[in-house]
């Protein structure tokens, strides 16, 4: 296992394939990641709780533009 595998770790995707869903998966991936990085700083005192709020915001929004660019529903 190299760096990049411990530290972006990637889960198989099981559902409904498409490329759409696919590429969504893997964003939400990185948004997971991302998100427990971000947490983890905050927990640790690295950054302040306004800063994680605001970095948390961001990912949310980019998650959220990528979800309506791909033409994924919010719900089935």
């Amino acid at each position: 296992m190299n760096k990049d595998e411990f530290l972006y770790p990637r889960a198989k995707y099981y559902g409904e394939f498409t490329p759409e869903n696919l590429v969504f998966n893997a964003n939400l991936q990185e948004f997971s990641q991302r998100i427990g990085y971000i947490s983890a700083l905050q927990t640790g005192g690295k950054i302040s709780p306004y800063e994680a709020y605001y970095k948390i915001k961001i990912a949310w929004k980019t998650l959220k533009r990528t979800r309506k660019q791909l033409g994924i529903r919010s719900e089935p």
